[in-house]
């Protein structure tokens, strides 16, 4: 094995190790509750209420042209009104959490990495160290518990603004009866597979907070640090969320299916 081996390796064990302890710290501080709640309330509205407009874009335009994709193959098949339970079922388990996540994780997650680089990079971190103030308990719980609460809120209202904008496209645009599109909805889109994007939304608000915060704690010195550990952010979390959403649509659907 070569010299540059040996250190990828090594670098890339010492940073999962790190990256373990700052997890592990955090839920400690998390089950304690040491958060103050003027930080939370900030963080809720800085990742909940300015995330919306992006969130319910999103939403609204991926429902819209999975009706329409939905609908030229239904129509050739003679099943126009099965277009919206395609729709609804889509959105709720698998684009609308997913979808939410990322567009949340380039907004909120580089953010997170440039705001709290910055705080290392001119040592305000050492500073709150010497102030006998915690990091964790201070920078990175707020943002982990508010992403948590939040996201589950903006993945329902991608998904009902998703649904509303395919309803729209399917019968309004393309002439699909809105009767059995709505009824046919209803059927098959069904209480677990709204469970299964929140229980994802949970997930996925975790990894973008806790990667974010990671990458600004531990970047370089400097103002190009700050820019690649922002980068960084945004395209692990990415990579992240979409391998998680694999193995939880495997998970989840095994159990929900069971019960």
């Amino acid at each position: 094995m070569t010299s540059f081996a040996q250190k990828f390796i090594s670098d890339w064990l010492s940073g999962l190790g790190r990256f373990g302890l700052l997890v592990a710290e955090s839920l400690a501080s998390l089950f304690t509750f040491k958060v103050r709640g003027r930080d939370l309330v900030y963080q809720l509205y800085y990742i909940g209420v300015k995330s919306q407009t992006v969130v319910l874009v999103t939403g609204a335009f991926t429902g819209m042209v999975l009706a329409a994709q939905a609908y030229y193959q239904f129509h050739q098949v003679k099943m126009d009104t099965a277009t919206l339970a395609l729709v609804g079922v889509s959105m709720c388990s698998e684009l609308g959490p997913v979808l939410t996540a990322l567009m949340v994780a380039g907004r909120v997650g580089a953010s997170i990495a440039a705001e709290i680089g910055t705080m290392r990079v001119t040592e305000q971190i050492d500073a709150l160290r010497t102030l006998a103030t915690h990091p964790v308990d201070y920078l990175v719980v707020p943002r982990l518990l508010a992403a948590i609460i939040v996201m589950p809120i903006l993945t329902a209202e991608a998904i009902t603004v998703g649904i509303a904008g395919g309803y729209t496209v399917a019968v309004h645009l393309l002439g699909v009866d809105p009767t059995y599109s709505w009824h046919n909805m209803l059927r098959y889109t069904t209480i677990p597979d709204f469970s299964i994007g929140q229980i994802k939304s949970i997930v996925f608000g975790a990894i973008i907070a806790v990667i974010g915060c990671y990458k600004g704690m531990t970047c370089r010195d400097g103002a190009e640090g700050v820019g690649h550990a922002t980068t960084e952010a945004v395209v692990y979390s990415s990579i992240t969320i979409l391998i998680c959403n694999f193995f939880l649509t495997l998970l989840l659907g095994r159990l929900f299916h069971i019960i």
